[in-house]
C-alpha cells in the first residue's frame, strides 16, 4: 500500500520521540524494518551524510542517504543513548551482542560506544545464547503497533504500516523523476524487475 505524502505526514505527526525517528527514517531512506533496527552508532556518517546498511537481504551491504532533516533528530537521540549506555557501563553492563566472528575478531567491540544500537531496548535482558546481560536493539512489534496506532490516530483510510512507508519512499522517489536503477540501489533489490513493481504503480514505463 502507498501513502500520499500528506498521509505520510498526518501518520508521523501522531508518532513521538525515538518511534517518530524510526518511522522517519523507514520513509526517508527506504529501509527496511529490520535494517532499521539492526542499526549500530557506527553507520550513521553525518559527515558524508549517509547511513550504512549492514548484512541487508541477500548479506549485502549497501548505503542511502541521510535526510537533511533528521540530521538534527538523530543527534540529540544519540546523545540520550550515549548516556544509556554510559549508565550500563557504570552499572557493569554496557555489552553488546555481536555474532561469534566479530566478537572473536574485535574483543573489545561488544562494549566500545561505536556498536551500541541505534536504537536500544528500554531494558536490559538475560541473553539466552549465554546468559549475558545486555541491552538489545527495540523489538519490532513495538515500532509496527506504534504505526499502527498512529495511522489510526490520523484516521487514514488506507492500511498503513512500517512496510508502507518504504513502499511510499520508492513511488514518491520515481514521481519526483528518480530512475530506476537508482532506485533499485536505493531499495537493496538484487534484480531491477522487483523495482520494475513501481514503475507499474504509476502505470509508467521503467
Amino acid at each position: 500500500m502507498v501513502l500520499t505524502r500528506g498521509e505520510v505526514g498526518r501518520l508521523l505527526e501522531h508518532l513521538d520521540g525515538t518511534y517518530r525517528l524510526m518511522a522517519s527514517l523507514l520513509y526517508g531512506t527506504g529501509m527496511r524494518l529490520m535494517e532499521c533496527l539492526r542499526l549500530r552508532v557506527k553507520d550513521v556518517d553525518f559527515e558524508y551524510r549517509q547511513i550504512l546498511l549492514r548484512d541487508g537481504k541477500g548479506q549485502k551491504d549497501r548505503v542511502v542517504p541521510l535526510p537533511d532533516r533528521l540530521t538534527d533528530p538523530l543527534r540529540a537521540h544519540l546523545e540520550r543513548v550515549k548516556a544509556l549506555h554510559e549508565a550500563d557501563v557504570l552499572a557493569g553492563y554496557g555489552e553488546v551482542y555481536l555474532t561469534f566472528a566479530l566478537a572473536r575478531k574485535y574483543p573489545s567491540a561488544p562494549r566500545e560506544w561505536g556498536w551500541q544500537n541505534l536504537f536500544p531496548s528500554g531494558k536490559l535482558s538475560v541473553d539466552p545464547r549465554d546468559g549475558t546481560t545486555r541491552r538489545h536493539h527495540l523489538h519490532e512489534n513495538s515500532l509496527q503497533k506504534a504505526v499502527k496506532q498512529a495511522a489510526t490516530d490520523a484516521r487514514l483510510i488506507k492500511p498503513a504500516n512500517c512496510h508502507a512507508l518504504r513502499h511510499s519512499f520508492a513511488t514518491h522517489l520515481l514521481e519526483s523523476g528518480y530512475d530506476i536503477r537508482t532506485l533499485q540501489e536505493l531499495l537493496g533489490h538484487a534484480d531491477v524487475s522487483t523495482t520494475m513493481i513501481y514503475t507499474h504503480v504509476l502505470n509508467r514505463g521503467g
